[in-house]
């Protein structure tokens, strides 16, 4: 039995979910569902990122405590991840003292460890708002692309930045012009990690090409050190006399998180976290699922990180979404252009919204959301394939047959070897992160078994040669129970209604066989119609909303 971690970004507590930020979480579940599936010992991990400038700058806007905020959007975060299904073995939060805790013994062992050093800076200061401002409170131009950037990154070419190799600053909070005052910082040594991390990046596997692409850049343009302590008033103390009243930086706090996570889950459920991430454990795999504007985060600095703390396991597999947008434009949270993640579950099954962000989703390249696609998609595929199959052989079983499966065999069709190895087939494209490629593979056998019940028609032969129809109803019930298994890590919730109907007894990834003569449970829809009408009202609401923004 392997040991699978699967980290799962942190979203920022400042401002609800919408469905791009989903799209770069959803494989992490994908991911969970299948290795437990299969019999592997999972820990999948996440929380909510309660520190840093977002949530400290909504914070300021409404006139209330940072902790406000958090509070608000992580129960809000914790809510829609339990409606969409997602199976953390503990969503948790960084604003809480075991998390302080963690973050601060890392920090020490690698201040033990000689990567950390301290050293005076100029640090952006605004006068009018009487501080020294966080990195993404200071906006001005990008020395690399020429666009307007924040103070750590920028967002068009993805370069990580200082404060100070921006030009034409200005304060995100009043919008004049900051000075640069001097003040003491601790600073991780990066670029002494230059080549373990070159070493570390060329021998990795499994990663999205993404990842690979802008890891490749970042260390061919050399790793500058970085300062890993800044003059805020809310996050993780610095736990060094002098360093009162500042916090460590969020950049290094928040990553950390995935430790302290392991380490919370282990406390709490009398579990060892160990064998997730000691180096030297041989049967680890470790995920992280994010988006691409995290890869540094987790291809260079977290490594780094582990790598100071001498003892810890490296990320093996980075499974990094590209963007996505909608309606053909870039999804702007401040503009009220987005799909947001509590509307869109208010009005559609979570199916709907797990198949369209798989199937249509970022994984290798940028992609688009509308509504059009997503009710065609979720009425031609899920209720007209997979939905339809389902129910005309189960319906006609329940009016026909008595509701019991009727006899039949696998011996003389090809069925029971196709399936078996779609399960190897499919397996092999998740553990790879190619989650579309696996989910259209699955489709491809529903199409097949579709044209099976349509080719054999039972209708016909339950008049005419009822050992006929038994045998492809028997068959088609067989491929049912599987695709349940199957589809399980991309659909859950359908698939639970399907192991009722079947009394399947319990989740696995292997074949399963369904006996002639069990009596099927209560029979529901998978899945109901959406009206086409509806792309229209969408598509106004979203207008109307990203109108009354302005």
């Amino acid at each position: 039995m392997a040991h699978i971690f699967i980290g799962g970004a942190w979203p920022y507590a400042n401002g609800s979910l919408h469905l791009g930020r989903l799209a770069s979480l959803l494989p992490g579940d994908v991911l969970a569902r299948y290795f437990r599936a299969k019999g592997d010992d999972v820990l999948y991990v996440s929380g909510s990122d309660c520190h840093g400038t977002p949530v400290a700058v909504q914070a300021l806007q409404e006139g209330v405590p940072p902790s406000h905020i958090a509070d608000r959007y992580h129960r809000e975060f914790a809510d829609c991840f339990e409606r969409l299904g997602f199976t953390y073995d503990l969503y948790t939060r960084t604003d809480q003292p075991f998390h302080h805790r963690v973050v601060q013994e890392l920090f020490l062992k690698l201040l033990d460890g000689g990567h950390l050093y301290k050293q005076t800076m100029l640090q952006t200061y605004c006068e009018t708002d009487r501080q020294f401002l966080p990195d993404r409170y200071v906006e001005g131009t990008c020395p690399v692309c020429g666009n307007r950037a924040r103070g750590d990154q920028c967002d068009y070419c993805s370069t990580l930045l200082d404060p100070a190799d921006l030009s034409d600053k200005t304060c995100k909070l009043c919008g004049n012009r900051p000075v640069e005052r001097p003040t003491e910082h601790y600073y991780i040594a990066l670029s002494r990690f230059q080549q373990e991390l070159s070493d570390y990046a060329g021998r990795a596997e499994g990663w999205r090409d993404n990842a690979v692409r802008l890891t490749r850049r970042y260390l061919e343009e050399g790793l500058p050190d970085r300062a890993v302590t800044r003059d805020l008033s809310w996050g993780v103390d610095v736990p060094v006399e002098g360093f009162e009243g500042k916090k460590i930086y969020v950049w290094i706090e928040a990553v950390s998180g995935y430790w302290s996570a392991s380490r919370q889950w282990a406390e709490e459920s009398g579990r060892s976290w160990e064998p997730f991430w000691s180096k030297d454990a041989g049967d680890v795999t470790a995920y992280y699922v994010h988006g691409k504007d995290n890869v540094p985060f987790h291809s260079l600095i977290w490594p780094a990180l582990l790598l100071g703390a001498g003892d810890l396991h490296l990320p093996d597999k980075i499974v990094s979404c590209e963007y996505m947008t909608l309606e053909g434009k870039k999804i702007s949270t401040s503009r009220n252009w987005a799909v947001w993640v509590p509307d869109v579950l208010s009005r559609y099954d979570p199916d709907s919204i797990r198949y369209f962000l798989i199937a249509n989703g970022p994984e290798k390249r940028d992609t688009d959301f509308s509504w059009r696609e997503f009710i065609y998609s979720h009425n031609g595929e899920l209720l007209g394939a997979f939905g339809n199959f389902v129910n005309r052989t189960l319906a006609f079983i329940a009016k026909s047959f008595g509701g019991r499966v009727p006899p039949g065999t696998l011996a003389r069709e090809d069925w029971e070897s196709v399936l078996t190895g779609l399960y190897a087939q499919a397996g092999q494209l998740i553990e790879d992160g190619q989650l579309k490629d696996a989910l259209e593979l699955i489709f491809a056998h529903i199409r097949r078994a579709n044209k099976y019940f349509d080719e054999r028609k039972p209708w016909v032969t339950f008049k005419e040669d009822r050992a006929a129809c038994e045998q492809t109803l028997f068959v088609c019930v067989q491929v049912i129970a599987n695709l349940a298994n199957l589809l399980e890590p991309f659909l859950p919730f359908a698939c639970a209604k399907i192991q009722g109907f079947l009394r399947l007894k319990k989740q696995s990834w292997q074949f399963a066989a369904v006996p002639a003569g069990l009596e099927i449970g209560q029979l529901e829809l998978l899945f109901e119609r959406i009206a086409p009408e509806r792309i229209e009202e969408e598509t106004r609401r979203l207008t109307e909303s990203t109108s009354a923004s302005k």
